[in-house]
């Protein structure tokens, strides 16, 4: 990321009041705009989250062909040009900060005839992408060009007629699912994809949403198989982007940690596969009361009530990850302020996310006065009752989920909490700031 690092402090706040609704969720702005690109019509997206991830997206968007145009605050319009039909990029795909809009679009370009070159900054560079390229060359693409380890500055060739297979996926992952899908839209049989744990399903939804002929089953104990008819003709449809939980989640603990607190958060989505870590904290003994459940953009949302909470440590079972894996370093700031000892069990994918996540939470935990430990892939919590000292610098490794866990962090910590950058956080959460602060977070 070019420029100045940004420190940023919080200080502890007084009871946060207030609603806030949360940005569009970040995975469903993404793939409405591949899926606006891969029609042959208009999609009309209502809610697009505006983060710079999303941005890039829209970008590639328009380099392979579609017309993208912003309307408003939220309100986008995408002209696509059908799959089987996108053009070649004339300059390299920069997806910033985001590996899932690289990894998608990886899926995207690996189903058609074309080259592609995609790159990213600093921290998008560090992350492993052979995960996404091994079951694209199975399906006849190449990498013609790779940084080492499978990194990026990639050189993808896509395959003129991909091959349908059947993938089973060594991950519970839903970048790499909807890799695989993507590129079996252009396919002339069946694509099938097995996962060993079920991944987040909105490549599915809107895969069906879309025109799509696309089966769901169980398979295993805890695993699905996802059938994908190739080459449907996919019709343009309205979406109403829900918000997000994973943004949600900052304000949810905040609310729960900051004495005296009570807010709403507005229209977040409940989808099963997305709720993991209010699953936990309502394990933990939060005072979280879900409120009119409904459905807006084909997912189900609902708003909650957030009411501050003595907290307890619980197992969090690894079967988990999959629903919350980008809300752990959240949940460990719940954790440090329970009673007693908090478990997250199996977090061997947090290790290859903008950040080492795993190493980076624990540095963090230790700076603000904790003594965090980890065994293996687990990551062990001991909590201190709502008595947390703060006082440290986090070093963020350019990770905006780490930036904005440990500003909520510094809320309720006698010594507050300083952040050596906040600039990334834009990348997902562009109106973070203003809005806590409109809720009576103190950040300077």
């Amino acid at each position: 990321m070019e420029g100045a690092a940004e420190r940023l402090s919080a200080q502890a706040s007084g009871p946060l009041r207030g609603g806030l609704r949360p940005p569009g969720d970040k995975s469903i702005s993404h793939r409405a705009l591949i899926f606006g690109l891969l029609s042959v019509g208009v999609t009309q997206i209502e809610g697009l989250l505006e983060g710079e991830d999303v941005l890039n997206t829209a970008k590639a968007c328009r380099a392979l062909g579609a017309r993208v145009e912003r309307l408003g605050p939220g309100r986008w319009r995408v002209e696509g040009c059908g799959v089987g039909s996108l053009l070649a990029p004339s300059q390299t795909l920069d997806f910033g900060n985001s590996g899932t809009g690289m990894r998608l679009m990886m899926g995207v370009v690996g189903g058609h005839d074309l080259t592609a070159r995609f790159d990213g900054d600093a921290s998008l560079r560090k992350r492993p992408m052979r995960r996404i390229l091994d079951p694209l060359e199975l399906m006849g693409a190449r990498t013609l060009s790779q940084a080492e380890g499978g990194r990026c500055p990639i050189e993808l060739k896509g395959a003129a007629e991909p091959l349908p297979i059947e993938y089973r996926s060594p991950v519970a992952s839903a970048q790499v699912k909807s890799a695989v899908l993507l590129a079996g839209l252009n396919s002339p049989g069946r694509t099938v994809v097995i996962e060993p744990e079920a991944s987040r399903d909105h490549t599915e939804k809107m895969l069906r949403y879309f025109g799509a002929d696309v089966a769901v089953e169980p398979f295993g104990a805890e695993g699905r198989k996802i059938t994908l008819e190739g080459r449907p003709e996919l019709r343009p449809k309205p979406i109403v982007v829900p918000g997000d939980p994973s943004s949600a989640a900052f304000a949810l603990v905040a609310g729960l940690i900051a004495p005296g607190s009570e807010i709403v958060i507005e229209a977040m989505m409940m989808n099963p596969l997305r709720v993991g870590l209010l699953t936990t904290l309502l394990e933990m003994g939060a005072d979280v009361e879900i409120l009119d459940r409904r459905e807006e953009g084909g997912e189900e949302v609902a708003d909650l009530r957030v009411r501050a909470s003595a907290l307890h440590g619980v197992d969090v079972p690894a079967g988990r990850a999959p629903s919350m894996i980008d809300e752990y370093p959240v949940l460990t700031v719940a954790a440090a302020f329970a009673r007693g000892t908090t478990r997250m069990r199996g977090l061997a994918e947090l290790r290859v996310k903008e950040s080492d996540r795993l190493e980076a939470v624990a540095a963090g935990l230790r700076a603000c006065g904790l003594e965090p430990r980890i065994e293996g892939d687990d990551l062990i919590v001991e909590g201190r009752a709502g008595d947390v000292r703060g006082g440290g610098l986090v070093k963020t490794h350019l990770d905006h989920r780490i930036a904005m866990s440990f500003l909520v962090l510094g809320l309720a910590a006698r010594e507050g909490v300083a952040i050596d950058d906040s600039r990334m956080i834009a990348t997902s959460f562009p109106t973070f700031r203003g809005e806590m602060e409109r809720l009576g977070a103190r950040f300077s």
